[in-house]
C-alpha cells in the first residue's frame, strides 16, 4: 500500500458532516445478473519498482473515438482514424505521464474498441486490471467532428469541435455499486490515496448513479475524492440534475468549469460557488482561458492567470488541467504551483490533436511553475514549444518541438519528470 502523503489528508468529512459508514454493495446491475455470464477481467499484475501500485484511481466510462482526416462538417469527411478517450481515463493517462502511477476502472465491450481502449491505456502506463469486459454491451463510441475554414454551410470554424455520443447501453454503463465487492477493484481502491469521479458517470444510468453515491460515501483516511463537474446537458436531458449537488458536496475537491457551472446552477462565480457548496475541504473553478480559482472552505481564495495559447483543438483540456491539479496536490505543491501545473497539462493538449499531450521535460515544468508572476504572464504555448522569459535567459533550460511532441520524440520526458515534482 502506499506511504500516506501529508499533503492528502481529506479522507475525513469536514465539521458539521458526520462520517458515513462504508456503504454495503447495491444490488447487482442486468449485466452481473447470471443470464449475462460472468464479466472478465484482465489479469492483475503485482507491484513493482517498475510498475509501482496505483496512487491514483480513476472511474468512470472512456470509448472508442473516430477521428476525421480533415476539418469541416462530417458529411464531407472520407476517412476516420481510431483512438480512444473518455473523461476518467484522460485523467488517468495524463497523471501517469506526470508520474502520478493511476489506474482506471470501468467497463469494456467485448470487442475490438473495448481491446483498443485496454491496449492504448496500458501503453500509457494506466493500470487496468479492474476493467472488466462484457461479453454482452458493446464499447461506446464517438465520433469528432473539427472546425475549418472549408467555408461550408456547417463548419464549425476553426480551433472549435463537437463530440457526437453514441453510448445508450454501453457496457460502461452497467457499473454499479457491486463493483465495491469485487476483488480487483477493491484491491485498487483499497491503496489509493487520490479517487476521482466526475458527473458523467452519474447521468449514464440509475447503477452508475448508485456506484458514484457508494463511492462518494466509502470515506477513508488519507484518501482524497476529487469530483469533475464534467456538465453533459445531452446526457442530463432524459435523467433528473437535482441529483447532482449533494455529489459535488460530498467530496473533498470539487473541480468546475465556470460556463458549465452557469448552465446547470446559475452561477460562475467561484465564491458564489463556494457558498453552494460548502463541504468541499477546496473548490477550482475553471474560467476558461481567462483565470483559474481556487477557493478554500474558509474563503481563502488563489487565483493563476491562465497562459496564452495558440489552440489546435480544445479537447481535453479540462481533463488535462484536472490531471495537472491533482498531480501537483497529490506532490503537495502549493496551491498557486497547483493551479500552474494545471494550466500548463492544459496548455500542452490545447495545442495537439487528440485527448492527450505530453508535458515538456522536468525542468522546464520545474522553471515555469517558479516562474515570477510576470514571467508567467509573458509565456506563450504553441505548437511549436514553449516561448518564456524564463526559459531564454543564459543557462535556463531550452523548450523545443522536439521535446514537446507527443510520444516525446527522439527522448521520453516522463521518467525525468518525476524527480522534478517530488516522489508520490
Amino acid at each position: 500500500m502506499p506511504r500516506q502523503d501529508a499533503a492528502v489528508t481529506p479522507g475525513t468529512p469536514p465539521p458539521g458532516r458526520p462520517a458515513a459508514a462504508p456503504s454495503a454493495p447495491g444490488p447487482a446491475s442486468a449485466v452481473d445478473a447470471p443470464e449475462s455470464g460472468p464479466a472478465a477481467h484482465t489479469a492483475p499484475e503485482p507491484a513493482t519498482a517498475a510498475h509501482p501500485a496505483p496512487v491514483a484511481v480513476c472511474v468512470g466510462e472512456s470509448m472508442a473515438v473516430l477521428l476525421p482526416d480533415r476539418p469541416g462538417p462530417l458529411e464531407s469527411v472520407e476517412n476516420f482514424s481510431l483512438s480512444v478517450g473518455g473523461a476518467e481515463s484522460n485523467v488517468a493517462g495524463a497523471l501517469s505521464a506526470l508520474g502520478v502511477p493511476s489506474a482506471w476502472i470501468s467497463r469494456v465491450g467485448d470487442d475490438g474498441f473495448g481491446r483498443r481502449l485496454l491496449g492504448e491505456l496500458t501503453a500509457r502506463g494506466v493500470d487496468v486490471s479492474a476493467v472488466a469486459v462484457d461479453p454482452h454491451r458493446p464499447t461506446g463510441v464517438y465520433l469528432k467532428e473539427v472546425g475549418g475554414t472549408t467555408g461550408e454551410r456547417h463548419d464549425l470554424g476553426p480551433g472549435r469541435s463537437r463530440l457526437h455520443y453514441h453510448r445508450r447501453g454501453s457496457a460502461a454503463a452497467a457499473l454499479s455499486p457491486a463493483l465495491l465487492a469485487d476483488p480487483a477493484a477493491a484491491r485498487l481502491l483499497a491503496g489509493a490515496r487520490l479517487l476521482h469521479l466526475s458527473g458523467i458517470t452519474a447521468a449514464l444510468s440509475d447503477d452508475c448513479l448508485a456506484l458514484t453515491r457508494a463511492l462518494l460515501a466509502d470515506r477513508r483516511p488519507g484518501r482524497l475524492v476529487s469530483f469533475d463537474l464534467n456538465w453533459r446537458p445531452a446526457l442530463w436531458r432524459e435523467r433528473d440534475p437535482s441529483v447532482l449537488p449533494p455529489l459535488l458536496d460530498a467530496a473533498d475537491l470539487l473541480l468546475l468549469g465556470a460556463d458549465e457551472a452557469e448552465t446547470a446552477f446559475g452561477t460562475g462565480d467561484p465564491h458564489a460557488l463556494r457558498r453552494r457548496f460548502p463541504s468541499p475541504a477546496t473548490l477550482v473553478v475553471k474560467d476558461a482561458a481567462r483565470v483559474v480559482t481556487a477557493v478554500e472552505r474558509d474563503g481563502t481564495a488563489v487565483w493563476e492567470p491562465a497562459l496564452a495559447v495558440e489552440v489546435v483543438e480544445a479537447t481535453g483540456a479540462g481533463d488535462a488541467f484536472a490531471a495537472g491539479y491533482l498531480a501537483g496536490t497529490v506532490r503537495g505543491l502549493d496551491q498557486r504551483r497547483r493551479l500552474r501545473l494545471g494550466h500548463l497539462s492544459a496548455a500542452c493538449a490545447l495545442t495537439a490533436h487528440g485527448d492527450q499531450a505530453e508535458l515538456p521535460p522536468a525542468e522546464v515544468v520545474a522553471a515555469l511553475l517558479d516562474a515570477a508572476p510576470e514571467d508567467w504572464a509573458a509565456t506563450r504555448v504553441s505548437a511549436d514549444g514553449i516561448v518564456s522569459p524564463v526559459l531564454s535567459a543564459p543557462g535556463a533550460p531550452a523548450h523545443t518541438t522536439e521535446t514537446a511532441a507527443p510520444g516525446g520524440g527522439a527522448a521520453d520526458p516522463r521518467p525525468a519528470a518525476a524527480p522534478a515534482l517530488g516522489a508520490p
